[in-house]
């Protein structure tokens, strides 16, 4: 199985932004990823999505726009995604870390 590519485009510390690839085939299991304090905001933008598979799921969101531009606090809630059972997941996500 292919590997997921994660690229760096900012990293200011508190705020970063990553262009993320996941290949067909690929999952992400449910899990939250503590910080130790503060507040973890992420925004995912959804730049292309999978033909089938690949759906997001989480406890909570903030935001939601059509399944593509979802905001989240990944440190308060679980989040996962299904099986990428055709084509590729392509997305923008920006972290922000809050004291």
């Amino acid at each position: 199985m292919a590997s997921v590519t994660n690229r760096t485009l900012l990293d200011l510390g508190r705020l970063t932004a990553n262009l993320v690839t996941y290949p067909e085939g690929h999952s992400v299991y449910r899990h939250n990823d503590p910080m130790g304090g503060g507040r973890y905001y992420k925004l995912n933008l959804i730049l292309k999505a999978p033909q089938a598979g690949g759906v997001f799921e989480t406890e909570k969101v903030i935001f939601n726009l059509f399944d593509r531009v979802i905001l989240f606090r990944p440190d308060l809630y679980q989040h996962s995604v299904s099986k990428i059972e055709k084509g590729k997941r392509v997305l923008l996500s920006i972290a922000l870390h809050t004291p």
